[in-house]
């Protein structure tokens, strides 16, 4: 079997945050999710025709139930049969609340398109790479992407130049994959946690305000509006039966250093997804002042300096 394709894409780093599903299936987002596809990390996916579906990420076999669902998705999308080996790997920790099954699924998606000889809109990719992972509808898209509640595909806002200026610094807190996996997170949230539903009626209500500061290049408002975001997602998250807590004492540490920068005039707007890891949004010309104080807080914590990037790339096949 000849076919082969390989891509690469980012994770998509949400501002407003993608927090659970809607009861009626299929991974629809319950709420709207604003995000930024990052460059500076990727994850990049090989994949040709097999008599089988299987997935490696780093080497590593994964369960067929998890990939299955999506596989059945690209099948019909596309309008065929084949089977696909896939080979994946990321340039950034894994399951570590990096978004990694963002550009994950997104990656696979356009591989698997490629490998099959199809040529899919970027729309048609967003659904299938859904069909994985909600949040990779966005990842198919480069710059800013919206991804609306309940959609079966995201749509981009502004491309990755709309600002030049803009910087995130991803500090590492703990490499490794984090305890509880977020899908299972999202399940245990909704199920059991009494904020749930609040957390759905205020994220949609932050969603105008991280929109006009993002036209607006405005980085007080969109990061306020971020940092709101993120905290009521993981105060739903910590009320859970029983409770998840993602954060360590790194990351904690992190958000104070944000707060004390912004007290002395320099633009750190943090935001946290489902994991210790915590991503500070800046301008490039505080970007120093910000890794040196992420530095000088002990803990190991390792930065990553990414900007807005673009969509999926494809790269030539290696023989």
């Amino acid at each position: 079997m000849s076919g082969e394709g390989v891509c690469r894409a980012g994770p998509s780093l949400a501002l407003i945050k993608y927090w659970g599903k809607t009861v009626k299936g299929d991974n629809l987002p319950a709420t709207p999710s604003l995000a930024v596809t990052l460059d500076g990390v990727h994850t990049e996916t090989s994949a040709s025709l097999d008599d089988e579906d299987s997935v490696t990420v780093g080497g590593v076999r994964q369960g067929a139930a998890r990939y299955s669902g999506f596989f059945d998705v690209l099948r019909a999308t596309l309008g065929t049969s084949a089977r696909f080996r896939a080979q994946s790997a990321n340039s950034f920790p894994t399951s570590a609340g990096l978004a990694s099954s963002s550009s994950g699924f997104a990656a696979l998606a356009g591989a698997c398109a490629r490998a099959a000889g199809c040529d899919p809109s970027p729309a048609d990719l967003s659904a299938i790479a859904r069909a994985g992972s909600a949040s990779a509808a966005r990842s198919v898209f480069g710059g800013f992407v919206l991804l609306p509640a309940g959609a079966h595909r995201a749509r981009p806002v502004f491309g990755h130049e709309h600002w030049p200026e803009l910087r995130i610094v991803v500090a590492i807190t703990r490499p490794g994959p984090k305890p509880v996996s977020s899908r299972r997170a999202m399940e245990e949230t909704r199920a059991g946690s009494p904020y749930y539903f609040s957390w759905v009626k205020e994220t949609t209500a932050l969603l105008p305000g991280a929109m006009q500061g993002l036209e607006r290049r405005d980085l007080e408002l969109l990061g306020e509006t971020a940092r709101r975001s993120y905290t009521l997602m993981h105060a739903a998250i910590l009320g859970a039966q029983p409770p998840i807590l993602y954060w360590l004492p790194a990351t904690v540490a992190v958000i104070h250093a944000c707060a004390e920068l912004r007290s002395t005039g320099i633009g750190a707007w943090e935001t946290i997804d489902a994991g210790p890891q915590v991503k500070v949004l800046c301008l490039e010309q505080d970007v120093a002042a910000v890794v040196d104080r992420i530095d000088s807080l002990g803990f190991g914590i390792q930065t990553i300096l990414c900007r807005p990037g673009p969509g999926l790339r494809y790269l030539e096949a290696r023989s």
